[in-house]
Formats: C-alpha cells, sequence, structure tokens
C-alpha cells in the first residue's frame, strides 16, 4: 500500500509539472512540488514559492525554509520526517489565484492522508 501511495504522489507531481489551468505557470522557472516523507505524520503547507524555490524547484529552501529549518531542529524534529509543500506549486507574485492548483493540492492531501492511515 505504501508503493502505491508513493506513486500516486509520483503521478501528481508529473501531472503538476504540465499543468496549465491557471495562468501561474506562464512565468514560473518550474514547478514545486512537495517533499519528504510519503508517509510523514506531519505535512506542512506553505502559501506559495519564493523566488528561491521557484530557481531550485525545491519547497521551503529560501529565508522561509531557513526559519523553518531552525523552528524544527529547537523542536527536535528531523526536516526529512515531515512533508513540506505549497498550496500553489508556482511562483508569480504579481497574481494571488488560491483556488490555482486547488485539483492537484485536494489529490495530494487525499494520498498523503491515505498514506498516513495506513501506515499506523
Amino acid at each position: 500500500m505504501r508503493q502505491a501511495q508513493s506513486r500516486s504522489l509520483q503521478t501528481l507531481r508529473k501531472a503538476a509539472a504540465v499543468c496549465r489551468d491557471c495562468q501561474l505557470w506562464a512565468n514560473a522557472t518550474q514547478t514545486v512540488f512537495g517533499e519528504g516523507d510519503a508517509h510523514a505524520k506531519v505535512m506542512l503547507v506553505g502559501e506559495q514559492p519564493g523566488d528561491k524555490e521557484d530557481l531550485e524547484g525545491h519547497p521551503f529552501v529560501g529565508r522561509a525554509g531557513q526559519l523553518l529549518d531552525r523552528a524544527l531542529e529547537e523542536a527536535g524534529v528531523n526536516r526529512k520526517e515531515v512533508y513540506v509543500t505549497n498550496a500553489v506549486k508556482h511562483l508569480r507574485p504579481s497574481i494571488r489565484r488560491p483556488s490555482c492548483g486547488r485539483p492537484i493540492r485536494r489529490r495530494a492531501r487525499k494520498a498523503l492522508r491515505t498514506s498516513w492511515r495506513t501506515s499506523r
């Protein structure tokens, strides 16, 4: 079952990379999909990728990521044990449309929730 959830997230990652449901992809360097343990008990969701995330293609690698890393370290939590993502998968600061990415976001939440339930 765990492999099925991982494959499901891989499928969603590929779908997000070619998603054109809104215009946020147009000026983004790349899609910034979630990372971490697909079976994590903790999922941290940011609003959207920042400039650094857009360039590197990884969530929470900029200033917010540095703050997150310090907070997790102080809490005694290994970042590799959580799943980090953003509600929106592309950066475009001039437009804020929370509905963008909703279908993929909903499916990712379901995949992660199912994974968490089956891993207990």
